[in-house]
Protein backbone atom coordinates (compact mmCIF):
# COMPACT_ATOMS: atom_id res chain seq x y z
CA UNK A 1 0.00 0.00 0.00
CA UNK A 2 3.10 2.41 0.94
CA UNK A 3 4.61 1.89 -1.89
CA UNK A 4 1.71 2.93 -4.51
CA UNK A 5 1.57 5.97 -2.44
CA UNK A 6 5.16 6.46 -3.33
CA UNK A 7 4.72 5.97 -7.08
CA UNK A 8 1.81 8.08 -7.00
CA UNK A 9 3.56 11.14 -5.73
CA UNK A 10 6.58 10.54 -7.43
CA UNK A 11 4.20 10.63 -10.86
CA UNK A 12 2.44 13.74 -9.09
CA UNK A 13 6.15 15.62 -8.94
CA UNK A 14 6.65 14.62 -12.28
CA UNK A 15 3.64 16.02 -13.87
CA UNK A 16 4.16 19.33 -11.54
CA UNK A 17 7.70 19.54 -13.10
CA UNK A 18 6.86 19.24 -16.43
CA UNK A 19 3.35 21.53 -16.43
CA UNK A 20 6.04 24.13 -14.94
CA UNK A 21 7.80 24.29 -17.36
CA UNK A 22 7.38 26.80 -20.28
CA UNK A 23 6.93 25.57 -23.85
CA UNK A 24 9.35 26.73 -26.43
CA UNK A 25 10.15 25.79 -29.62
CA UNK A 26 13.60 26.62 -29.87
CA UNK A 27 16.07 26.48 -33.36
CA UNK A 28 20.00 26.18 -33.80
CA UNK A 29 21.96 26.08 -36.66
CA UNK A 30 26.07 24.81 -37.22
CA UNK A 31 27.16 27.93 -38.62
CA UNK A 32 26.38 31.41 -38.68
CA UNK A 33 28.61 31.73 -41.77
CA UNK A 34 29.27 29.02 -44.36
CA UNK A 35 30.80 28.64 -48.21
CA UNK A 36 28.41 27.82 -51.14
CA UNK A 37 29.68 24.31 -51.07
CA UNK A 38 29.31 23.74 -47.20
CA UNK A 39 26.30 22.07 -45.47
CA UNK A 40 24.43 23.38 -42.63
CA UNK A 41 22.19 21.64 -39.75
CA UNK A 42 18.98 23.40 -38.48
CA UNK A 43 17.88 21.59 -35.42
CA UNK A 44 13.88 22.11 -33.96
CA UNK A 45 13.71 21.00 -30.22
CA UNK A 46 10.55 21.55 -27.79
CA UNK A 47 10.95 21.19 -24.71
CA UNK A 48 7.23 19.69 -23.61
CA UNK A 49 5.64 16.70 -24.81
CA UNK A 50 2.37 16.36 -25.92
CA UNK A 51 3.78 18.38 -29.45
CA UNK A 52 2.02 17.01 -32.17
CA UNK A 53 1.89 18.10 -36.21
CA UNK A 54 5.66 19.76 -36.81
CA UNK A 55 5.32 21.83 -39.39
CA UNK A 56 9.32 22.76 -40.97
CA UNK A 57 9.76 25.85 -42.98
CA UNK A 58 9.80 25.96 -46.73
CA UNK A 59 13.83 26.03 -46.28
CA UNK A 60 13.63 28.39 -49.65
CA UNK A 61 16.92 29.14 -51.00
CA UNK A 62 18.19 25.87 -49.80
CA UNK A 63 18.48 22.19 -51.22
CA UNK A 64 17.27 19.45 -48.32
CA UNK A 65 19.81 16.86 -48.16
CA UNK A 66 18.84 14.86 -45.23
CA UNK A 67 16.13 15.04 -42.89
CA UNK A 68 14.19 15.37 -41.00
CA UNK A 69 15.91 12.55 -38.44
CA UNK A 70 13.74 12.69 -34.96
CA UNK A 71 15.34 11.98 -31.23
CA UNK A 72 13.58 12.42 -27.56
CA UNK A 73 15.46 12.54 -24.41
CA UNK A 74 14.26 12.90 -21.14
CA UNK A 75 16.15 13.60 -18.05
CA UNK A 76 15.59 13.85 -13.88
CA UNK A 77 18.40 15.24 -11.95
CA UNK A 78 17.61 16.66 -8.71
CA UNK A 79 14.12 16.53 -8.91
CA UNK A 80 14.07 18.89 -12.12
CA UNK A 81 12.76 17.30 -14.98
CA UNK A 82 14.01 18.40 -18.51
CA UNK A 83 12.40 16.91 -21.54
CA UNK A 84 13.24 17.36 -25.21
CA UNK A 85 11.97 16.32 -28.79
CA UNK A 86 13.97 17.51 -31.83
CA UNK A 87 13.86 17.40 -35.57
CA UNK A 88 17.22 17.88 -37.32
CA UNK A 89 17.82 18.66 -41.02
CA UNK A 90 20.87 19.03 -43.32
CA UNK A 91 20.83 21.83 -45.89
CA UNK A 92 23.07 22.91 -48.45
CA UNK A 93 22.67 26.76 -49.88
CA UNK A 94 21.65 27.15 -53.39
CA UNK A 95 23.02 30.88 -53.74
CA UNK A 96 25.68 33.43 -52.07
CA UNK A 97 24.54 36.27 -49.56
CA UNK A 98 22.22 36.60 -46.16
CA UNK A 99 19.58 33.83 -46.59
CA UNK A 100 16.64 33.29 -44.30
CA UNK A 101 15.61 30.18 -42.54
CA UNK A 102 11.94 30.90 -41.82
CA UNK A 103 10.07 29.75 -38.78
CA UNK A 104 8.85 26.12 -37.82
CA UNK A 105 5.72 25.42 -35.96
CA UNK A 106 4.26 22.38 -33.82
CA UNK A 107 0.89 22.10 -31.97
CA UNK A 108 0.74 21.70 -28.68
CA UNK A 109 -2.72 21.20 -26.36
CA UNK A 110 -4.53 23.11 -29.49
CA UNK A 111 -1.89 25.99 -29.64
CA UNK A 112 0.27 26.63 -31.96
CA UNK A 113 3.79 27.43 -30.89
CA UNK A 114 6.70 29.17 -33.77
CA UNK A 115 10.03 29.27 -33.69
CA UNK A 116 12.28 32.11 -34.33
CA UNK A 117 13.64 32.71 -37.82
CA UNK A 118 17.20 32.70 -38.25
CA UNK A 119 19.73 34.56 -40.57
CA UNK A 120 22.75 32.76 -42.51
CA UNK A 121 25.62 34.28 -44.60
CA UNK A 122 26.76 31.98 -47.26
CA UNK A 123 30.15 33.25 -48.85
CA UNK A 124 31.80 32.08 -52.12
CA UNK A 125 32.89 27.81 -52.34
CA UNK A 126 35.72 27.61 -49.90
CA UNK A 127 38.35 24.33 -50.25
CA UNK A 128 37.02 21.39 -48.73
CA UNK A 129 39.36 18.34 -48.56
CA UNK A 130 38.38 15.34 -50.36
CA UNK A 131 38.08 13.20 -47.67
CA UNK A 132 35.85 15.54 -45.33
CA UNK A 133 37.11 13.18 -42.34
CA UNK A 134 40.56 14.89 -42.62
CA UNK A 135 41.51 15.24 -39.04
CA UNK A 136 43.60 18.35 -40.23
CA UNK A 137 40.46 19.94 -41.88
CA UNK A 138 38.34 18.77 -38.36
CA UNK A 139 40.87 20.64 -36.83
CA UNK A 140 40.83 24.30 -38.64
CA UNK A 141 36.94 23.71 -38.18
CA UNK A 142 37.14 23.45 -34.72
CA UNK A 143 39.58 24.99 -33.15
CA UNK A 144 40.71 28.92 -32.80
CA UNK A 145 43.39 30.28 -31.02
CA UNK A 146 42.75 34.21 -31.32
CA UNK A 147 44.22 37.18 -29.72
CA UNK A 148 41.49 39.76 -28.15
CA UNK A 149 42.72 43.23 -27.65
CA UNK A 150 40.54 45.87 -25.88
CA UNK A 151 41.47 48.79 -27.91
CA UNK A 152 43.17 49.35 -31.82
CA UNK A 153 44.20 52.59 -31.72
CA UNK A 154 44.77 54.22 -27.67
CA UNK A 155 46.75 57.22 -26.43
CA UNK A 156 50.41 57.02 -26.12
CA UNK A 157 50.54 55.94 -22.06
CA UNK A 158 46.94 54.72 -22.17
CA UNK A 159 46.71 50.91 -20.97
CA UNK A 160 44.57 48.35 -23.22
CA UNK A 161 44.87 44.52 -22.35
CA UNK A 162 45.42 41.66 -24.92
CA UNK A 163 43.84 38.27 -24.26
CA UNK A 164 44.40 35.08 -25.59
CA UNK A 165 41.64 32.88 -25.89
CA UNK A 166 41.41 29.34 -27.15
CA UNK A 167 38.15 28.30 -28.63
CA UNK A 168 36.92 24.74 -29.26
CA UNK A 169 33.96 23.11 -30.56
CA UNK A 170 31.75 20.48 -29.26
CA UNK A 171 33.13 18.75 -32.39
CA UNK A 172 36.37 17.71 -30.86
CA UNK A 173 38.15 17.69 -27.76
CA UNK A 174 42.20 18.73 -26.47
CA UNK A 175 43.79 16.59 -24.15
CA UNK A 176 46.94 18.83 -23.86
CA UNK A 177 48.17 21.91 -24.95
CA UNK A 178 51.57 23.49 -24.51
CA UNK A 179 53.47 27.61 -25.58
CA UNK A 180 55.96 26.76 -28.14
CA UNK A 181 56.56 30.49 -28.87
CA UNK A 182 54.96 33.35 -26.57
CA UNK A 183 54.17 37.01 -27.83
CA UNK A 184 56.52 40.04 -27.87
CA UNK A 185 55.27 43.18 -27.19
CA UNK A 186 58.05 45.06 -28.84
CA UNK A 187 56.86 49.38 -28.22
CA UNK A 188 54.90 48.69 -25.15
CA UNK A 189 55.16 48.61 -21.53
CA UNK A 190 53.70 45.47 -20.24
CA UNK A 191 52.75 43.17 -17.62
CA UNK A 192 51.23 40.16 -17.46
CA UNK A 193 47.58 39.19 -15.39
CA UNK A 194 47.79 35.94 -13.22
CA UNK A 195 44.67 33.84 -14.10
CA UNK A 196 43.56 31.99 -11.76
CA UNK A 197 43.15 28.62 -13.30
CA UNK A 198 41.91 28.23 -16.58
CA UNK A 199 37.76 27.39 -15.82
CA UNK A 200 36.03 26.55 -19.50
CA UNK A 201 33.37 29.27 -20.59
CA UNK A 202 30.74 29.41 -23.10
CA UNK A 203 31.09 32.02 -25.88
CA UNK A 204 30.61 32.57 -29.31
CA UNK A 205 33.28 32.64 -32.23
CA UNK A 206 32.02 33.95 -36.02
CA UNK A 207 28.62 33.80 -34.97
CA UNK A 208 28.96 30.24 -33.40
CA UNK A 209 28.78 28.39 -29.74
CA UNK A 210 32.30 27.19 -28.70
CA UNK A 211 34.07 26.69 -25.19
CA UNK A 212 36.88 28.56 -24.69
CA UNK A 213 39.28 29.00 -22.13
CA UNK A 214 41.45 32.27 -21.69
CA UNK A 215 45.08 31.05 -21.94
CA UNK A 216 47.62 34.72 -20.94
CA UNK A 217 46.35 38.17 -20.35
CA UNK A 218 48.57 40.70 -20.53
CA UNK A 219 48.20 44.79 -19.63
CA UNK A 220 50.08 46.95 -22.82
CA UNK A 221 51.10 50.71 -22.26
CA UNK A 222 52.27 52.12 -25.62
CA UNK A 223 55.45 54.39 -25.37
CA UNK A 224 55.10 55.06 -28.96
CA UNK A 225 53.58 56.08 -32.01
CA UNK A 226 53.14 54.34 -35.53
CA UNK A 227 51.79 50.81 -36.42
CA UNK A 228 52.83 48.50 -33.13
CA UNK A 229 52.62 44.81 -33.65
CA UNK A 230 52.07 42.43 -31.33
CA UNK A 231 53.40 38.48 -32.86
CA UNK A 232 51.17 35.57 -32.12
CA UNK A 233 51.38 33.35 -29.99
CA UNK A 234 52.13 29.62 -31.10
CA UNK A 235 50.81 26.57 -29.51
CA UNK A 236 50.96 22.57 -29.97
CA UNK A 237 47.61 21.38 -29.09
CA UNK A 238 46.79 17.49 -28.79
CA UNK A 239 43.16 16.67 -30.34
CA UNK A 240 40.64 13.91 -30.87
CA UNK A 241 39.05 14.42 -33.93
CA UNK A 242 36.21 12.22 -35.03
CA UNK A 243 37.29 9.27 -37.59
CA UNK A 244 33.93 8.94 -39.11
CA UNK A 245 33.75 5.14 -37.37
CA UNK A 246 32.12 4.13 -34.92
CA UNK A 247 32.41 1.06 -32.52
CA UNK A 248 30.28 -1.81 -31.97
CA UNK A 249 28.00 0.35 -29.65
CA UNK A 250 27.75 2.95 -32.36
CA UNK A 251 30.15 5.61 -30.26
CA UNK A 252 31.62 7.85 -32.52
CA UNK A 253 35.76 6.51 -32.73
CA UNK A 254 37.87 9.40 -32.03
CA UNK A 255 41.48 9.93 -33.39
CA UNK A 256 44.30 11.81 -31.65
CA UNK A 257 46.40 14.32 -33.73
CA UNK A 258 49.12 16.65 -32.51
CA UNK A 259 48.75 20.36 -33.96
CA UNK A 260 50.43 23.55 -34.32
CA UNK A 261 48.01 26.72 -33.88
CA UNK A 262 48.84 30.43 -34.20
CA UNK A 263 46.97 33.85 -33.11
CA UNK A 264 46.42 36.17 -35.91
CA UNK A 265 48.92 38.83 -35.50
CA UNK A 266 47.67 42.48 -34.33
CA UNK A 267 48.40 46.00 -35.43
CA UNK A 268 47.81 48.62 -32.89
CA UNK A 269 48.03 52.10 -34.08
CA UNK A 270 48.84 54.42 -31.19
CA UNK A 271 47.74 57.91 -31.64
CA UNK A 272 49.95 61.20 -30.01
CA UNK A 273 48.70 63.37 -27.15
CA UNK A 274 46.96 66.29 -28.14
CA UNK A 275 49.23 69.61 -28.17
CA UNK A 276 46.38 71.77 -27.42
CA UNK A 277 46.34 72.56 -23.76
CA UNK A 278 49.63 70.86 -23.13
CA UNK A 279 50.66 71.90 -19.96
CA UNK A 280 54.74 72.73 -19.47
CA UNK A 281 55.04 70.50 -16.15
CA UNK A 282 53.37 67.70 -18.35
CA UNK A 283 55.80 64.10 -17.87
CA UNK A 284 53.76 61.76 -19.47
CA UNK A 285 51.19 60.96 -16.70
CA UNK A 286 47.87 59.59 -18.37
CA UNK A 287 45.31 58.46 -16.36
CA UNK A 288 43.13 59.70 -13.56
CA UNK A 289 45.08 60.81 -10.60
CA UNK A 290 45.16 62.16 -7.09
CA UNK A 291 48.16 64.59 -6.31
CA UNK A 292 49.53 65.93 -2.62
CA UNK A 293 52.25 67.17 -0.71
CA UNK A 294 52.84 67.30 2.73
CA UNK A 295 55.47 68.13 5.24
CA UNK A 296 55.89 65.75 8.84
CA UNK A 297 57.19 69.01 11.15
CA UNK A 298 56.15 72.69 10.47
CA UNK A 299 58.09 73.85 13.74
CA UNK A 300 61.77 72.23 14.32
CA UNK A 301 65.16 73.55 15.90
CA UNK A 302 68.51 74.16 14.13
CA UNK A 303 69.57 70.86 12.75
CA UNK A 304 66.34 69.02 12.93
CA UNK A 305 65.10 66.93 9.69
CA UNK A 306 61.56 67.31 8.55
CA UNK A 307 60.04 65.39 6.03
CA UNK A 308 58.86 65.98 2.68
CA UNK A 309 56.20 64.19 1.10
CA UNK A 310 55.02 64.30 -2.27
CA UNK A 311 52.23 61.14 -3.09
CA UNK A 312 50.50 60.27 -6.53
CA UNK A 313 47.59 57.80 -6.31
CA UNK A 314 45.02 56.86 -8.22
CA UNK A 315 44.71 54.74 -11.79
CA UNK A 316 46.69 55.12 -14.53
CA UNK A 317 50.46 54.56 -16.36
CA UNK A 318 51.76 54.69 -12.40
CA UNK A 319 55.28 53.62 -13.63
CA UNK A 320 55.79 55.78 -17.03
CA UNK A 321 56.50 58.95 -15.59
CA UNK A 322 58.51 61.33 -13.44
CA UNK A 323 56.96 62.82 -10.24
CA UNK A 324 57.56 66.57 -9.19
CA UNK A 325 60.37 67.70 -7.42
CA UNK A 326 60.16 70.08 -4.36
CA UNK A 327 62.15 73.49 -4.30
CA UNK A 328 63.60 74.62 -0.80
CA UNK A 329 65.54 78.08 0.12
CA UNK A 330 69.12 77.27 0.25
CA UNK A 331 69.45 77.76 3.81
CA UNK A 332 66.83 74.21 4.22
CA UNK A 333 69.75 71.14 3.30
CA UNK A 334 67.67 68.96 1.38
CA UNK A 335 68.88 65.36 0.44
CA UNK A 336 68.28 62.63 -2.32
CA UNK A 337 64.29 61.70 -2.05
CA UNK A 338 63.08 58.48 -0.99
CA UNK A 339 60.87 56.51 -3.42
CA UNK A 340 58.04 53.83 -2.61
CA UNK A 341 55.77 52.64 -4.87
CA UNK A 342 53.08 50.46 -3.89
CA UNK A 343 51.17 49.26 -7.38
CA UNK A 344 48.76 46.48 -8.31
CA UNK A 345 48.19 45.33 -12.19
CA UNK A 346 44.95 43.29 -12.21
CA UNK A 347 41.79 43.75 -14.92
CA UNK A 348 41.00 47.37 -13.87
CA UNK A 349 44.45 48.39 -14.61
CA UNK A 350 47.39 49.65 -13.08
CA UNK A 351 46.23 50.90 -9.70
CA UNK A 352 47.79 52.09 -6.38
CA UNK A 353 50.06 54.98 -5.23
CA UNK A 354 54.00 56.32 -5.70
CA UNK A 355 55.74 58.74 -3.51
CA UNK A 356 59.04 60.43 -2.74
CA UNK A 357 60.03 61.55 0.71
CA UNK A 358 62.36 64.41 1.15
CA UNK A 359 64.95 65.08 4.04
CA UNK A 360 65.63 68.84 5.03
CA UNK A 361 67.29 70.17 7.91
CA UNK A 362 67.45 73.84 8.53
CA UNK A 363 70.64 75.65 9.81
CA UNK A 364 69.57 78.72 10.69
CA UNK A 365 67.17 80.09 12.63
CA UNK A 366 63.65 81.67 10.98
CA UNK A 367 60.69 81.16 9.07
CA UNK A 368 61.56 79.57 5.55
CA UNK A 369 59.06 79.23 2.24
CA UNK A 370 58.62 75.93 0.44
CA UNK A 371 56.63 77.11 -2.85
CA UNK A 372 53.71 75.11 -4.07
CA UNK A 373 54.22 72.38 -6.32
CA UNK A 374 52.40 71.15 -9.29
CA UNK A 375 51.46 67.78 -11.13
CA UNK A 376 49.67 67.41 -14.73
CA UNK A 377 48.12 64.67 -16.17
CA UNK A 378 46.03 63.34 -19.16
CA UNK A 379 42.61 62.43 -18.22
CA UNK A 380 41.28 60.00 -20.64
CA UNK A 381 37.72 60.17 -19.74
CA UNK A 382 37.31 63.49 -20.44
CA UNK A 383 40.46 63.74 -23.14
CA UNK A 384 42.14 66.88 -21.60
CA UNK A 385 44.89 67.76 -19.49
CA UNK A 386 44.21 68.75 -15.68
CA UNK A 387 47.20 70.40 -13.28
CA UNK A 388 46.57 69.81 -9.32
CA UNK A 389 48.75 72.94 -7.56
CA UNK A 390 49.88 72.61 -3.77
CA UNK A 391 49.36 75.89 -0.89
CA UNK A 392 52.84 76.97 -0.09
CA UNK A 393 54.61 75.67 2.91
CA UNK A 394 56.58 76.80 5.80
CA UNK A 395 59.06 75.78 8.27
CA UNK A 396 59.33 77.35 11.85
CA UNK A 397 63.09 77.02 12.54
CA UNK A 398 62.48 78.48 16.45
CA UNK A 399 66.32 77.94 17.68
CA UNK A 400 69.40 78.40 16.27
CA UNK A 401 72.00 80.76 14.92
CA UNK A 402 71.14 83.67 13.45
CA UNK A 403 71.36 84.37 9.92
CA UNK A 404 74.27 87.27 9.66
CA UNK A 405 73.41 89.86 7.09
CA UNK A 406 76.12 92.24 5.45
CA UNK A 407 76.16 94.98 2.77
CA UNK A 408 77.14 92.17 0.41
CA UNK A 409 74.48 89.69 1.09
CA UNK A 410 71.30 90.18 -1.18
CA UNK A 411 67.70 90.96 -0.12
CA UNK A 412 66.21 87.42 -0.38
CA UNK A 413 68.77 86.52 2.31
CA UNK A 414 70.47 83.82 0.74
CA UNK A 415 73.86 82.99 1.93
CA UNK A 416 77.17 82.69 -0.21
CA UNK A 417 79.85 80.07 0.43
CA UNK A 418 83.16 81.57 1.57
CA UNK A 419 86.36 80.31 1.15
CA UNK A 420 87.57 79.54 5.08
CA UNK A 421 90.25 81.62 6.40
CA UNK A 422 92.71 80.09 8.88
CA UNK A 423 94.01 81.57 12.27
CA UNK A 424 95.94 80.67 14.74
CA UNK A 425 93.60 79.95 16.90
CA UNK A 426 90.67 78.88 14.49
CA UNK A 427 89.40 75.46 13.11
CA UNK A 428 91.81 74.20 10.26
CA UNK A 429 90.94 71.23 8.01
CA UNK A 430 91.88 68.00 8.47
CA UNK A 431 95.30 67.04 7.24
CA UNK A 432 94.97 64.06 5.41
CA UNK A 433 98.60 62.82 4.52
CA UNK A 434 101.35 62.70 7.29
CA UNK A 435 105.56 61.46 7.28
CA UNK A 436 106.46 59.88 10.61
CA UNK A 437 110.62 59.88 11.88
CA UNK A 438 111.68 58.03 14.43
CA UNK A 439 113.58 59.59 17.27
CA UNK A 440 115.70 56.98 18.06
CA UNK A 441 118.49 55.51 15.94
CA UNK A 442 120.02 51.66 16.04
CA UNK A 443 123.03 50.59 15.00
CA UNK A 444 123.18 47.96 13.25
CA UNK A 445 126.13 46.16 15.14
CA UNK A 446 124.73 43.67 17.59
CA UNK A 447 121.21 43.09 15.90
CA UNK A 448 119.68 40.10 14.86
CA UNK A 449 120.01 40.60 11.34
CA UNK A 450 123.14 41.07 11.82
CA UNK A 451 124.01 37.48 12.93
CA UNK A 452 121.47 35.86 10.85
CA UNK A 453 123.09 37.00 7.94
CA UNK A 454 126.63 36.36 9.43
CA UNK A 455 125.76 32.33 10.39
CA UNK A 456 123.63 32.59 6.57
CA UNK A 457 126.78 30.87 4.60
CA UNK A 458 127.27 28.51 7.62
CA UNK A 459 123.39 27.44 6.78
CA UNK A 460 124.14 27.51 2.67
CA UNK A 461 126.57 24.74 2.67
CA UNK A 462 124.54 21.84 3.58
CA UNK A 463 121.19 22.86 1.88
CA UNK A 464 123.43 22.55 -1.17
CA UNK A 465 125.02 19.27 -0.57
CA UNK A 466 121.20 18.08 -0.57
CA UNK A 467 120.22 19.84 -3.21
CA UNK A 468 123.40 18.29 -5.40
CA UNK A 469 122.51 15.22 -3.97
CA UNK A 470 119.14 15.40 -5.49
CA UNK A 471 120.27 16.11 -8.18
CA UNK A 472 122.67 12.89 -8.76
CA UNK A 473 119.96 11.08 -8.19
CA UNK A 474 117.63 12.85 -10.52
CA UNK A 475 120.29 12.46 -13.43
CA UNK A 476 120.87 8.73 -12.44
CA UNK A 477 117.16 8.20 -13.46
CA UNK A 478 117.05 7.43 -16.95
CA UNK A 479 113.43 6.88 -17.23
CA UNK A 480 112.31 9.44 -15.04
CA UNK A 481 114.68 11.94 -17.50
CA UNK A 482 112.77 10.54 -20.45
CA UNK A 483 109.19 10.78 -19.01
CA UNK A 484 109.87 14.29 -18.29
CA UNK A 485 111.60 15.23 -21.85
CA UNK A 486 108.39 13.85 -23.25
CA UNK A 487 106.27 15.41 -21.10
CA UNK A 488 107.90 18.85 -22.12
CA UNK A 489 107.69 17.01 -26.09
CA UNK A 490 104.29 16.73 -25.95
CA UNK A 491 103.64 20.29 -24.39
CA UNK A 492 105.61 21.71 -26.47
CA UNK A 493 103.83 20.36 -29.97
CA UNK A 494 100.55 20.92 -28.09
CA UNK A 495 100.74 24.47 -27.43
CA UNK A 496 98.92 25.65 -30.01
CA UNK A 497 96.00 23.50 -29.92
CA UNK A 498 95.86 24.40 -26.68
CA UNK A 499 95.27 27.84 -27.18
CA UNK A 500 92.82 27.30 -29.65
CA UNK A 501 90.48 25.76 -26.82
CA UNK A 502 86.64 26.36 -26.59
CA UNK A 503 87.05 26.88 -30.51
CA UNK A 504 85.64 23.19 -32.37
CA UNK A 505 87.28 23.59 -35.55
CA UNK A 506 90.28 25.36 -35.12
CA UNK A 507 90.91 23.16 -31.70
CA UNK A 508 90.91 19.60 -33.61
CA UNK A 509 93.02 21.15 -36.52
CA UNK A 510 95.68 21.98 -34.48
CA UNK A 511 95.26 18.84 -32.46
CA UNK A 512 95.89 16.63 -35.37
CA UNK A 513 98.62 18.85 -36.82
CA UNK A 514 100.73 18.45 -33.76
CA UNK A 515 100.19 14.51 -34.05
CA UNK A 516 101.67 14.27 -37.13
CA UNK A 517 104.67 16.89 -36.41
CA UNK A 518 105.60 14.96 -33.43
CA UNK A 519 105.97 12.06 -36.07
CA UNK A 520 107.90 13.83 -38.39
CA UNK A 521 110.10 15.58 -35.79
CA UNK A 522 110.48 12.25 -34.11
CA UNK A 523 111.00 10.04 -37.35
CA UNK A 524 112.33 12.04 -39.86
CA UNK A 525 109.40 11.38 -42.51
CA UNK A 526 107.72 13.25 -44.90
CA UNK A 527 104.13 14.97 -44.74
CA UNK A 528 103.18 12.75 -48.02
CA UNK A 529 104.22 9.58 -46.20
CA UNK A 530 101.85 10.08 -43.32
CA UNK A 531 98.33 8.44 -43.47
CA UNK A 532 96.69 5.71 -40.93
CA UNK A 533 98.08 2.76 -42.60
CA UNK A 534 101.59 4.00 -43.20
CA UNK A 535 101.51 5.40 -39.42
CA UNK A 536 100.74 2.01 -37.99
CA UNK A 537 103.04 -0.16 -40.29
CA UNK A 538 106.31 3.02 -39.05
CA UNK A 539 105.19 2.33 -35.64
CA UNK A 540 104.77 -1.38 -35.94
CA UNK A 541 108.54 -1.62 -37.53
CA UNK A 542 109.91 0.86 -34.63
CA UNK A 543 108.59 -1.75 -32.17
CA UNK A 544 105.60 0.46 -30.42
CA UNK A 545 103.32 -1.70 -28.89
CA UNK A 546 99.68 -2.55 -30.48
CA UNK A 547 97.89 -0.59 -27.62
CA UNK A 548 99.67 2.47 -27.68
CA UNK A 549 99.50 2.51 -31.92
CA UNK A 550 95.64 2.00 -31.45
CA UNK A 551 95.57 5.02 -29.17
CA UNK A 552 97.46 7.16 -31.58
CA UNK A 553 95.01 6.22 -34.74
CA UNK A 554 91.94 6.51 -32.28
CA UNK A 555 92.69 10.18 -31.45
CA UNK A 556 93.51 11.46 -34.63
CA UNK A 557 90.25 9.52 -36.40
CA UNK A 558 88.31 11.55 -33.44
CA UNK A 559 90.15 14.55 -34.35
CA UNK A 560 89.03 14.31 -37.92
CA UNK A 561 85.28 13.19 -36.93
CA UNK A 562 84.89 15.66 -33.88
CA UNK A 563 85.15 18.58 -36.22
CA UNK A 564 81.85 17.66 -37.97
CA UNK A 565 79.75 17.18 -34.71
CA UNK A 566 78.65 18.72 -31.82
CA UNK A 567 81.37 18.80 -28.76
CA UNK A 568 81.40 20.57 -25.52
CA UNK A 569 84.49 21.97 -23.67
CA UNK A 570 84.58 19.09 -21.38
CA UNK A 571 84.90 16.43 -24.67
CA UNK A 572 87.83 18.84 -26.17
CA UNK A 573 89.72 18.46 -22.92
CA UNK A 574 89.54 14.91 -22.82
CA UNK A 575 91.14 14.45 -26.36
CA UNK A 576 93.73 16.67 -25.45
CA UNK A 577 94.45 14.94 -22.57
CA UNK A 578 94.39 11.74 -24.71
CA UNK A 579 96.79 13.19 -27.09
CA UNK A 580 99.56 14.31 -24.30
CA UNK A 581 99.09 10.86 -22.63
CA UNK A 582 99.89 8.99 -26.50
CA UNK A 583 102.58 11.22 -27.40
CA UNK A 584 104.54 10.18 -23.87
CA UNK A 585 104.11 6.75 -24.23
CA UNK A 586 105.42 7.18 -28.11
CA UNK A 587 108.30 9.25 -26.70
CA UNK A 588 109.23 6.56 -24.72
CA UNK A 589 109.36 3.36 -26.86
CA UNK A 590 110.98 5.20 -29.68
Amino acid sequence: MKLKIYISLLFSLLCCSLSAQQAELSVTISKNKLGLNERLKVEFSINKQGGDHFTPPKFKDFKLVAGPSQSVSQSWINGRVTFSQSYTYILKPNRKGELIIEAASIELNGDIINSKMMKVVVTDPIDIPENPNDPEYIANQNIHLVAEVSKLNPYVGEGIYVEYRLYVSENVSVYDTSVTEAPQYNGFWNQEITIDGYPVKMGKFNGENYRYIVLQKALLVPTKTGNLTIDPMKMDIVIGVPSGRADFFGNIISRNIRREFASPKKIINPKNLPLNGKPDDFTGAVGDFNFNVSLSKEVLKANESSQIKIDISGKGNLKLFELPTVKTPSELEKYQPERKENIRVNTDGIQGSVNDTYTIVPQYKGKYKIPSVSFSYFNLREEKYKTISTADMYVDVIEGKEIEMSSNSSSTGNLEKQDLISTRNSFRYIQTKTVFQSKETVDFYDTNTFYLLLLLPFLAIPIAIIIGKRNEERNSDLVGIRLRKAEKLARKFLSEAKKQFGKKEAFYEALERALHNYLKAKLNIETGDISKENITQILEEKKVDVETISKFIEVLQASDFARYTPVTNTEMNKEFEKAREVIVQLDKQL
